[in-house]
């Protein structure tokens, strides 16, 4: 099934269901919708992020948190944290609840639940959702939107913001 395809649950400002829909027209009506973003750590520390391939229509070429993807309808958000990280790094490990989000316009709508994980597993990117992906120290995140933090997605900024950088770089 093309991801335009995804039937997704459509919710309330509190996180209800209300309807179902396909991933377009969620998207083209800015409905409210859930969604998981999941932090891959290495023992060192330092965090995996990808870069958003070109054909994706949301933030193409821009970089992420390590793995990110819709709640299909009817799953639930640790189950959809299992299979997008599975989907896109090739890694199953356990991961931990660590934030939420509720939607608003940064989040593109969606009730964000964050998780995160500890692993030095090797990673093998889907080349079909990341064009590329790779391990960075939390000082070079930070030069790097102090630089130019238009590279990174709306969403990675509200998790960044509201969770990583409040961790004293003590991940762990």
């Amino acid at each position: 099934m093309f991801e335009f395809d995804e039937i997704i649950d459509v919710v309330d400002v509190d996180n209800n269901i209300i309807r179902q829909a396909p991933r377009y027209e969620v998207h083209n009506k800015k409905l409210m919708h859930r969604s998981v973003h999941i932090l891959v750590f290495n023992s060192q520390g330092n965090l995996f992020l990808q870069k958003r391939s070109m054909t994706k229509d949301e933030n193409p070429g821009l970089w992420d948190t390590s793995a990110a993807g819709h709640v299909d309808s009817g799953e639930d958000y640790l189950h959809c944290a299992k299979r997008e990280l599975e989907e896109e790094l090739s890694i199953n490990v356990v991961m931990v609840e660590v934030m939420r989000i509720p939607a608003q316009m940064n989040s593109l709508w969606e009730h964000v639940r964050v998780y995160k994980c500890i692993t030095d597993n090797e990673i093998k990117i889907n080349c079909q959702e990341i064009s590329e992906g790779r391990y960075w120290t939390i000082a070079e995140i930070i030069r790097s939107i102090e630089l130019n933090s238009k590279i990174f997605t709306s969403t990675f900024h509200l998790i960044f913001n509201d969770y990583i950088s409040k961790q004293n770089y003590l991940l762990f």
